[in-house]
């Protein structure tokens, strides 16, 4: 077993930087305990993290430093805030990580930054680290942030080097875009490399192997979740990503002057906000959802009381109810109560012949299976 060894400055950094990298914290508010991105109560730049094939390992999560040029007026660290300022060198880095891999503490890197000076300059420490770590024959999981702005080249580098890449969409529009930030452009610095990379890690290029990813910062700004799901829409269909993520903005971290500040909602609300967005989200992953049929109240917004797909199931009375023991797949799944587990087992079910008589065949009677009652019949 190998044996650790940090000095103190190096640690010390590890503590402020690891910490704030906590403001890009996706899936913040998961469903289960086991699907919260959290930290370690030892290193707190230990995060396990599951995959959605139900894989589960840890990640080595920081920044590279917490310097930065630009204003995102949500972010605690934009420049001129009152941040205890740190970065970690390449090769420190580099050597760090790959102590705790030896060790067996963590099997991947995610790597991101503030931007210290220009998009490149930072992009350049980034992809060095991960230079570094190639050279030396890690193979495994590496996930890159993109830096707005970054050149074409500098995105290549990335994508030469990492199993996955991410830049932050930030909100839904370039016109909310403009409320956030002053030193960034939504078209230049933000569309086109979310662009650049989809074609370059499309089906048959060159890099095609590189997952991309994005996140969206919710309630910073006046975007509806309508404009949200149909952007996600896009990203999806459009530009092939293979995850969009979520963050819901915690008022008092960023400028008291935001439009999103004068919501109605409280931080918990917002937090529920964030979770019908990934409910919303999985019906068009998983569930075969076009973003248009996402149902919304009146000013955009998905319901904070009613998830998504039961929203969907109450407004269409005439598909339902459905007969369990006929209907297809892609008509089961929309039922409330039923995931992909339930529908597989169902039609396991009816493969071997058996007829289905009620829900105490398909599996335990959780609150969640028991919403189908009154959305499916058996004869």
């Amino acid at each position: 077993m190998a044996y650790i060894t940090k000095t103190s400055d190096t640690e010390e950094k590890l503590r402020i930087l690891s910490r704030d990298s906590r403001y890009d914290l996706a899936c913040s508010c998961a469903t289960g305990k086991d699907e919260h991105r959290r930290r370690s109560s030892d290193d707190k730049w230990i995060y396990p993290v599951t995959f959605e094939n139900g894989g589960r390992t840890f990640l080595f999560k920081t920044l590279l430093s917490n310097k930065c040029v630009n204003n995102c007026r949500y972010c605690p660290l934009r420049a001129g805030s009152d941040a205890d300022r740190r970065s970690l060198g390449p090769v420190e880095l580099s050597r760090t990580f790959l102590a705790y891999y030896r060790a067996r503490k963590v099997s991947g890197l995610f790597l991101t930054s503030g931007v210290e000076a220009a998009p490149d300059a930072t992009m350049e420490k980034i992809n060095r680290t991960a230079l570094i770590l190639r050279r030396s024959g890690f193979k495994g999981y590496i996930h890159l942030k993109v830096i707005p702005g970054a050149s074409d080249e500098a995105i290549r580098h990335s994508l030469s080097l990492a199993s996955a890449v991410s830049i932050n969409i930030e909100t839904a529009g370039e016109k909310c875009f403009r409320s956030l930030s002053t030193t960034k452009k939504y078209k230049e610095d933000i569309l086109r490399p979310i662009k650049l990379i989809s074609r370059l890690t499309s089906k048959g290029a060159k890099f095609s192997r590189v997952k991309q990813t994005t996140q969206f910062v919710v309630g910073a700004s006046t975007e509806t979740d309508e404009e949200i799901v149909r952007s996600t829409g896009r990203l999806y269909a459009g530009m092939g990503l293979s995850r969009v993520y979520y963050s819901a903005y915690q008022r008092g971290y960023g400028a008291s002057d935001l439009p999103g500040e004068r919501s109605r909602l409280s931080n918990s609300d917002l937090l529920t906000r964030e979770h019908r967005l990934y409910q919303a989200d999985w019906l068009i992953r998983k569930y075969g959802f076009e973003a248009g049929e996402i149902p919304f109240e009146k000013d955009g917004s998905l319901s904070l009381d009613t998830d998504p797909k039961e929203a969907w199931a109450k407004r269409h009375p005439d598909y339902f109810p459905l007969n369990v023991n006929r209907a297809e797949k892609e008509q089961l799944i929309r039922v409330p109560g039923f995931g992909p587990l339930t529908v597989s087992r169902i039609l396991r079910l009816r493969s071997a012949g058996v007829k289905i008589r009620s829900l105490a065949q398909l599996g335990r009677q959780t609150k969640v299976l028991k919403k189908a009652a009154v959305y499916v019949v058996f004869r």
